[in-house]
């Protein structure tokens, strides 16, 4: 079966959630979105917002306080928000690739520390963060242990040993400064190649169909050891063909919808999962408009998303949601967004907070455009 890109497309928004909003327990949405990119505290709330009918941040409060859903570095060495029942095997799929990237880094090899010290130095951490710690309180802690501070150590034990962000408080769960709380798994008799299989699967139901390429932007992992999962899920997983022949691979009866099925205005927020989950991001971002989405230092714009596509990007400013065009829209297109955008606003005014704040510069650097509206709150 060969797909169009439209097809892919409408994939992609239906398991995303975003053909229309659902109405799932915040636990059940995460698990079934896999992922959502938590770098910036507020984008999940955001994601799900965008997703679920009447949601409340509350409810995302509650589900983190819980350990329901956890923030942790897992994929492409970045915090995520993931249900708690998968961040076990996320972690073992991923932890080597987490390792390798920072135990060669020269930041942990200044330490003076050896591998084999940062692996020795792991049940101690785990009993150490049995309860909630700050940064300061783990550089004391390795201070303690080794008579002299050993930065690059925490530097690197924080992105692949098994820990959760702790919620702090504030109004999106998690402030400036990171607490991190021991992730409380045990080796089971998961293997890590068993690992990885089951978050090919997972992504494959969040994000299929998609190519072995699309798995290692979403993932990091090295192609080489992806192709060896696919195959050991033969008969779980189905390959199909995509519009340039490449081999795509899913999950048996997952939808596909119409090329021709709506897809209703969303206002996405930063590092939104649609936008990093594949290797060819034209599924979701016209390729005239990846560079001013997805800058170069890795900053992903919260984008006006019409049609199934970016097509431009949006911040709130006083009086509401100023939303950049990069190409013309008609009316109703601009009703619905305004429709959003005054929800949105709503949303986000509960919390008190002008979210994405601190990367208003972007739009001081002639973003180009083919109109600028605010929509008012």
């Amino acid at each position: 079966m060969r797909l169009t890109a439209r097809q892919l497309n409408r994939a992609t928004l239906a398991r995303q959630l975003l053909l229309r909003r659902e109405s799932l327990t915040v636990a059940d949405a995460v698990r079934r979105l896999v992922a959502l990119q938590a770098q910036e505290a507020p984008s999940p709330y955001v994601a799900l917002w965008n997703r679920l009918t009447g949601f409340e941040a509350k409810e995302l409060d509650v589900a983190f306080a819980d350990r329901e859903v956890v923030k942790a570095t897992l994929l492409r060495i970045t915090l995520h928000a993931v249900h708690a029942e998968d961040y076990g095997a996320f972690h073992n799929a991923m932890r080597r690739s987490l390792r390798a990237a920072r135990l060669g880094d020269s930041r942990f090899t200044s330490s003076g520390l050896s591998i084999a010290d940062a692996d020795a130095l792991l049940p101690h951490l785990a009993e150490f963060v049995a309860s909630p710690r700050t940064s300061a309180e783990i550089e004391d802690f390795l201070k303690g242990r080794y008579g002299e501070p050993k930065r690059g150590a925490w530097w690197a034990l924080r992105t692949f040993a098994p820990l959760h962000h702790a919620p702090t408080g504030g109004p999106w769960s998690f402030g400036a400064r990171s607490s991190f709380l021991d992730a409380g798994i045990t080796s089971g008799p998961e293997s890590e190649d068993e690992s990885v299989q089951r978050l090919v699967l997972r992504y494959l139901q969040a994000f299929g169909p998609a190519t072995v390429p699309d798995m290692a932007q979403f993932t990091l992992l090295k192609r080489s050891v992806l192709r060896p999962a696919v195959r050991a899920l033969a008969g779980q997983v189905e390959e199909l063909e995509g519009p340039d022949g490449a081999a795509l691979f899913d999950v048996p009866g997952a939808p596909l919808p119409a090329e021709d099925t709506a897809a209703p205005p969303r206002l996405l927020p930063m590092w939104d999962s649609v936008l990093l989950a594949y290797s060819d991001r034209s599924r979701v971002i016209p390729p005239e408009y990846r560079p001013i989405v997805i800058r170069r230092n890795g900053d992903v714009l919260p984008t006006l998303l019409v049609d199934g596509f970016v097509a431009g990007v949006w911040r709130p400013v006083q009086g509401g949601i100023e939303a950049t065009a990069f190409h013309r829209l008609d009316e109703e297109v601009w009703r619905g967004l305004a429709a959003e955008a005054e929800a949105l606003a709503a949303f986000l005014a509960d919390r008190g907070t002008t979210v994405y704040r601190r990367y208003a510069h972007w739009w001081t650097k002639q973003l180009p455009s083919a109109e600028v509206r605010l929509l008012p709150s």
